[in-house]
């Protein structure tokens, strides 16, 4: 597996609503690109992109790589379609602009399926489920949402609890690069809560690397998390699909999610 950095990235909020002029530039680059899955196959190799300041999803170990769930599906699946891997870490809030540029080939980093989103891009069927979950240090007497008007909230740029957070208001927002920098914050009390996807956290929980606890929100939105194709690949779209069903079924998909999350989370 190789594993290259992509750093120059055109800037954009994954959770803003694109323009009308964008979105027609991204339709017309996507359809010149058709045909994905021919080119992957003669390249003998497929791309996938992700933040790589996501753990459990992907990170970089103490031996300076880049491991993680979403990196051993990357990989598990482009084995199905009989081709290498190469991951490509980049930043969150270019992520989207990078794929249908043509930067790299999928994006297989714990994206969330929404309206927007589907705009620009394409998904495969789901790969894994999630949802939003607000979390607080343990010596907080925080225990509901209501608990937290008021207060300073912790969200990473660009992912999908900027967007809930900023809609639902009431508090002051701060924005950071990932989960790394959200759990420090909380922990040294310079933020009151973060909101950010739920499973990375309950891992963090579950390893004794974090001591904070979730609070009651029964409204926070919940999605499915797929890969991302750039428009009008359908031959990539099912093989991909066929690829994620083929692992469900041997055993492969469970190997990777117990390894790193502790549970089946299709």
């Amino acid at each position: 597996m190789a594993v290259q950095s992509s750093r120059k990235v055109t800037t954009m909020k994954l959770a803003a609503p694109i323009s009308a002029a964008i979105l027609t530039l991204i339709i017309g680059f996507s359809s010149a690109n058709a045909d994905d899955l021919q080119k992957i196959k003669d390249a003998g190799e497929m791309s996938c992109a992700l933040s790589g300041a996501f753990p459990p999803f992907s990170f970089v170990d103490e031996q300076n790589n880049v491991v993680g769930f979403d990196v051993d599906i990357c990989n598990a699946v482009a084995q199905e379609l009989g081709v290498k891997a190469k991951v490509v870490t980049t930043a969150w809030d270019g992520i989207l602009a990078g794929l249908v540029t043509g930067r790299y080939d999928t994006i297989i980093g714990s994206m969330g399926v929404s309206e927007e989103r589907q705009k620009a891009v394409d998904f495969t069927n789901t790969y894994y489920h999630s949802g939003l979950a607000i979390f607080v240090s343990e010596g907080s007497q925080a225990k509901s949402v209501a608990d937290l008007e008021g207060k300073t909230i912790g969200v990473t740029l660009g992912e999908l609890g900027e967007e809930w957070a900023q809609k639902r208001g009431g508090w002051t927002l701060r924005t950071y690069k990932g989960l790394p920098e959200l759990l420090l914050e909380l922990q040294s009390g310079r933020i009151d809560a973060i909101v950010t996807d739920d499973v990375p956290v309950l891992v963090a929980v579950k390893d004794k690397k974090a001591n904070v606890r979730m609070v009651e929100a029964p409204d926070l939105p919940k999605w499915d998390v797929a890969v991302a194709i750039r428009k009008d690949n359908p031959e990539l779209r099912e093989a991909i699909n066929k690829a994620i069903a083929s692992i469900r079924e041997s055993g492969k998909y469970l190997e990777i999610a117990n390894k790193w999350v502790g549970s089946d989370i299709f």
